[in-house]
């Protein structure tokens, strides 16, 4: 199987940025857990940050944090997604928890990680092959 990966743009540059910037003014710390950032790009062109909440239990994913916050300020279609770890960990991919919603929510959605041709963009079924999508039915709902 191959994947394209795609070279970042300026505007892919951005977005790494802001999932940074909001990593690092949020971390917590080399003492701390290793807290993660995230930004989403909308197809409006506007960009949502988040930050993970680590514990225990599995405390949500920056970038589920980052989808929660774009879908509450109204964006329903998302194009790009980032993680960035704190400390200058760099770039990097969704666990399979994220990467399964990703598809699910926004099956077009391409994220940005690191390969071995350097950081790219990939679309996320490139990230999940075979993958079996999820559709909710009236027995999900309790």
């Amino acid at each position: 199987m191959t994947i394209e990966v795609r070279p970042l743009t300026a505007e892919d540059h951005e977005l790494i940025e802001l999932a940074r910037r909001t990593v690092d003014e949020n971390t917590d710390g080399p003492d701390g857990v290793y807290t993660m950032g995230a930004a989403v790009r909308a197809a409006d062109g506007r960009m949502f940050a988040g930050i993970n909440l680590y514990h225990f239990t599995g405390g949500p994913c920056a970038e589920l944090v980052a989808l929660g916050r774009a879908r509450a300020e109204g964006a329903r279609e998302l194009t790009m997604i980032v993680a960035v770890g704190n400390e200058g960990r760099g770039v990097y991919g969704p666990c399979g928890r994220d990467r399964q919603i990703l598809f699910d929510y926004h099956p077009d959605i391409r994220v940005i990680i690191p390969t071995a041709q350097g950081t790219g963009s990939v679309r996320i079924i490139d990230l999940l092959p075979e993958a079996f999508p999820w559709e909710p039915s009236a027995s999900d709902v309790s």
